[in-house]
């Protein structure tokens, strides 16, 4: 009788273990939640440079500019060089704080800084996108990616791949529209609605980031999933280059902005960490 119930026990356990391997988890998540190896990781910068070029909103009273202040040999003999910059907040690779949308939430020198070093999840959806410039991401989209990939983790920062990062810095062909201070005309893709809520109320994530002008798609005039993750304290990293080089798990992202005091946002320098083992692409 004992070696029975011993038996049966075991093959419960086993059933179990089964049943847990086969299903997307957040304890399969955490397992790739270790940063890689410095000196082993390949380094991917997410970057824009800031110049003449750069995109801003359209709406935006002024771009990048840079002014030098000094260039050249000094009296004393050595070389020196100095500028001034200016631009506006939101612009160029860039973070968007909480406070953007949110009134009381956490503006850019406040995010804690584990929330802009994390895991990446690059969610592709460059097919979509290629059929459809106004593509949104569903909800759909995110679980059928985790099926293949896992539960999203929760404190991992979304990368949204649209593939328009091939028209950066066109801005006609980004933006959909040129038109001097006028947003009403854009066209590019982004996230949904429904599929904010899930990532960010129900995944609880870190950031989302995408590699066009907004976390919200171009035709968009009530900025839904900006009010959706900023209301949650979570930010959003846009103009994002190079997600094609990231594999859809695996990578670590550093999202560092210009830490502005009471800002809205900012300038973000961001990069992304790939274990010497994981294939790029493919996110």
């Amino acid at each position: 009788m004992r070696r029975s119930v011993l038996l049966l026990v075991s093959m419960s356990a086993a059933a179990i273990l089964a049943c847990h391997q086969q299903q997307p988890s957040y304890e399969a998540g955490a397992a790739a939640r270790r940063p890689p190896s410095l000196d082993r990781a390949t380094l991917v910068d997410l970057t824009y440079a800031f110049g003449d070029d750069t995109v801003y909103w359209p709406t935006a009273p002024s771009g990048f500019e840079l002014a030098e202040l000094a260039h050249g040999r000094t009296e004393a003999g050595y070389f020196y060089a100095a500028n001034a910059f200016s631009a506006p907040e939101h612009g160029g690779t860039h973070l968007d704080a909480p406070i953007h949308f949110s009134a009381g939430r956490w503006t850019a020198d406040e995010i804690p800084v584990e929330r802009l070093i994390a895991p990446a999840v690059v969610i592709d959806v460059s097919a979509q996108a290629d059929g459809d410039p106004d593509y949104q991401l569903t909800k759909v989209d995110v679980t059928s990616w985790e099926r293949v990939h896992g539960v999203v983790p929760e404190a991992a920062i979304v990368l949204l791949r649209t593939g328009w990062g091939r028209y950066w810095p066109d801005r006609k062909a980004y933006l959909g529209d040129d038109t001097p201070n006028d947003a009403s005309n854009l066209h590019f893709p982004s996230y949904g609605r429904d599929a904010a809520h899930l990532l960010v109320d129900e995944r609880k994530v870190a950031a989302l980031g995408v590699d066009t002008a907004s976390i919200d798609h171009g035709p968009s005039t009530q900025f839904w999933v900006h009010r959706i993750a900023h209301q949650s304290n979570v930010a959003g990293l846009e103009n994002l280059a190079n997600l094609d080089r990231l594999p859809p798990t695996g990578a670590w992202v550093i999202a560092l902005p210009m830490k502005i005091a009471g800002g809205s946002g900012g300038p973000l320098r961001i990069v992304a960490l790939l274990p010497d083992d994981t294939p790029p692409g493919d996110g």
